[in-house]
C-alpha cells in the first residue's frame, strides 16, 4: 500500500497531515530531478576554515531569482582557482530537501567556472537573438536632444564616471541639472539594480536624457552591462539613452540598444550637452555673416536707387510727358497730313468722275440748247417726225424747264427712211385719237 493509499489525497480537517508528513512527500518529489547541471552567478560564497563544507548563493543571469548550494570542501578546491563573487560558473549537483529547515539545497558535485570563450559564445548568440527581433535597428535610435532640462545619470557610487560626466558637462554648459543614481555597477545585483533605476528616471517627465556610465573593467566585470533584461528595458525606455561603460575597446551589449554610444564617460559629456564656448561662438559668427549680409545688401540697394534716381524720367518726370506729347504731337501732325493728302486725291477723283458723269448725262445736252420732245402724257419721246400730226400738243423739256408746244408744221428730212416700227396709228389709237 503506497503513502498515498493511507492517508487521503491532501489529507482532510479531521485527519490533516503532519509536518513530516509533508516534508517527506516534497522530499520524495524533489528527488525525482536527480542530478542537474545549472548555470549561474555566484552572488555569496561562505568558506569557514576547518569545516567541510563551503555555501555558495547562485544567482540566476536575467533575473533575481537563486538557490542555495552546498559544496564539499575538495569540489570548491578542485575549481583551479579562488571562487569569487561575481563568477559565472557551471554547477554538477543534486537536489536536496533538507527536512530540518524545509529547504531546497542543492549539493554541488563538480564546479566549473565558465571561461572566456563560453562566455563570448553566450553573448554571441544573445546578440543575434535580440538583433533578429530588432532591438539593435538604428530605425529605433532616437536623437538626442539640444538642451536638456535634466540629465538622468546611472553610475557607481563616488565613481570616475560620474566625476567625469558631470564635470566636463557642467564645464560645457553651466546650467546642466542632474537627477542621479548611485548603483552597484558590477556583481551579481548590478544588472537589477540599473535596471530599476533606468526605470525610475525614465518615468520623470524632466529627465529628457539618460547616461549610463561606469569605468573600464575586466570583460567579467561588464557582464552586467550585457544583461537581457537591462538591454529589454533600455529598448522599451521612451527617454534617449547613452550609454558610456568602460573604454573605447569595450563593447558591452548596451552599447548596441542605447540610442547612442559614448567612448567614455567624458564623450558622454560631450554629447549630451552642448559647448556653451562653441554656441557663443557660432552665435557671433552668424551674426557677423548677417550683418555683412545686411550691409552688402543695402549697399546693392542704395546704388540701384541712385542709378534710378539719376535717369531723367525720375529726376524730372514731366520730361517724360513733354517726349510723350512730343510724340504725340509729331503723330497728330502726319495723320492729319496723310488725310489731307487722301482727301484731295479723293476729291480730285471724285471731281473727274463727276465731270464725265455731267458730260454723259441728258442734263448736259439740254444745257447746250437741245431739248426733248415727249408726248403730252409722258408717255414716249418722239424722235422722228412721222411720230407727229399737226395741231397736236406735245411737251418739250428743256435744261431749265419744259413747255407746251402746238405742233403746226411737219417737216421730214429728205433723207429720211422710214421706219421699221408700227404705224402712228397704234399710239394715236392710244391716246384716243380718230
Amino acid at each position: 500500500m503506497s503513502p498515498s493509499d493511507e492517508h487521503p489525497r491532501g489529507g482532510t480537517v479531521d485527519a490533516p497531515w503532519q509536518v513530516r508528513e509533508v516534508s517527506r512527500r516534497i522530499g520524495d518529489w524533489i528527488s525525482r530531478l536527480g542530478r542537474v547541471w545549472v548555470e549561474g552567478q555566484v552572488a555569496e560564497i561562505t568558506i569557514r576554515p576547518g569545516q567541510g563544507l563551503s555555501f555558495l548563493v547562485l544567482r540566476d543571469t536575467s533575473s533575481e531569482v537563486s538557490l542555495q548550494i552546498a559544496a564539499p570542501r575538495g569540489v570548491v578546491d578542485a575549481v583551479g582557482g579562488p571562487l569569487t563573487e561575481g563568477a559565472r560558473v557551471v554547477v554538477h549537483a543534486s537536489v536536496e530537501w533538507w527536512e530540518r529547515r524545509g529547504e531546497v539545497r542543492l549539493k554541488a558535485l563538480e564546479i566549473r567556472p565558465v571561461g572566456l570563450g563560453e562566455l563570448l559564445a553566450l553573448l554571441e548568440a544573445r546578440r543575434r537573438l535580440l538583433a533578429q527581433e530588432g532591438l539593435f535597428d538604428d530605425s529605433r535610435k532616437r536623437p538626442l536632444p539640444f538642451l536638456p532640462r535634466r540629465v538622468g545619470l546611472i553610475c557607481g557610487r563616488a565613481s570616475a564616471a560620474e566625476h567625469d560626466v558631470v564635470e566636463n558637462a557642467r564645464r560645457r554648459w553651466p546650467a546642466v541639472e542632474f537627477e542621479v543614481r548611485t548603483v552597484a555597477v558590477q556583481g551579481p545585483e548590478a544588472a537589477g539594480a540599473v535596471r530599476a533605476a533606468l526605470i525610475d528616471l525614465d518615468a520623470m517627465a524632466e529627465v529628457d536624457v539618460i547616461v549610463i556610465t561606469r569605468g573600464g573593467g575586466s570583460f567579467e566585470d561588464l557582464l552586467p552591462f550585457s544583461d537581457e533584461s537591462l538591454v529589454r528595458a533600455v529598448a522599451a525606455a521612451f527617454t534617449p539613452v547613452v550609454s558610456a561603460i568602460g573604454h573605447e575597446e569595450d563593447s558591452p551589449l548596451l552599447d548596441l540598444v542605447a540610442d547612442v554610444r559614448a567612448s567614455t564617460p567624458t564623450d558622454a559629456a560631450r554629447r549630451i550637452v552642448p559647448d556653451v564656448r562653441e554656441e557663443r561662438a557660432a552665435v557671433r559668427d552668424f551674426r557677423d555673416r548677417l550683418r555683412s549680409r545686411v550691409v552688402m545688401r543695402l549697399t546693392h540697394d542704395t546704388r540701384e536707387l541712385a542709378s534710378i534716381r539719376s535717369h531723367p524720367s525720375v529726376r524730372d518726370p514731366r520730361s517724360l510727358l513733354v517726349d510723350r506729347q512730343r510724340l504725340v504731337a509729331e503723330l497728330r501732325s502726319r495723320l492729319r497730313s496723310r488725310i489731307d493728302v487722301r482727301l484731295r486725291h479723293e476729291g480730285a477723283l471724285a471731281a473727274g468722275r463727276r465731270a464725265e458723269l455731267r458730260a454723259l448725262s441728258p442734263q448736259a445736252t439740254l444745257e447746250r440748247g437741245f431739248a426733248v420732245v415727249r408726248t403730252l402724257d409722258h408717255t414716249g419721246v418722239i424722235t422722228r417726225t412721222d411720230q407727229l400730226t399737226t395741231s397736236e400738243r406735245v411737251d418739250v423739256r428743256l435744261a431749265t424747264g419744259s413747255f407746251v408746244a402746238d405742233v403746226v408744221t411737219v417737216t421730214a428730212a429728205p433723207d429720211s427712211t422710214p421706219p421699221s416700227d408700227p404705224p402712228t396709228t397704234s399710239r394715236k389709237e392710244t391716246h384716243g385719237r380718230p
